[in-house]
């Protein structure tokens, strides 16, 4: 039964809470949101399948951390920050570290039987 099937007006959220929303959005999924506006997770969805600018703000605050959090990277990593050039070389440009150990069989000598181990690194 729909909440408007059971007598009870649809929730929606106001202006400010919509404000709310948006800031919040960096910091909290959709089921967080939801609790801290004392509703559940499907209300909250169905609020935003009502009011589009509930979704619109949750959206923009999402995209707006991305931005803020990929920029503070994106500098770090410009000053020098090993760990930041590394990470965003990984996540944005493929990177990846690949160790590779290769074990071959050596040529016979008498009745010994000599192993040549050799690592290599993709790094050199």
């Amino acid at each position: 039964m729909s909440e408007s099937q059971n007598g009870r007006p649809p929730a929606v959220l106001s202006p400010k809470q919509i404000d709310q929303v948006e800031a919040l959005a960096a910091v909290c999924t959709k089921a967080q949101m939801a609790a801290y506006f004392g509703i559940t997770e499907k209300t909250f969805r169905a609020i935003e399948q009502r009011q589009s600018q509930v979704f619109t703000a949750y959206s923009r605050g999402r995209a707006r951390a991305v931005v803020d959090i990929g920029s503070a990277l994106y500098q770090k990593a410009l000053g020098g920050d090993l760990r930041a050039i590394q990470f965003y070389l990984k996540t944005q440009a493929g990177w990846t570290e690949k160790h590779a150990l290769e074990v071959s069989q050596a040529e016979l000598e008498t009745d010994e039987r000599k192993w040549l181990v050799e690592v290599m690194n993709s790094n050199s």
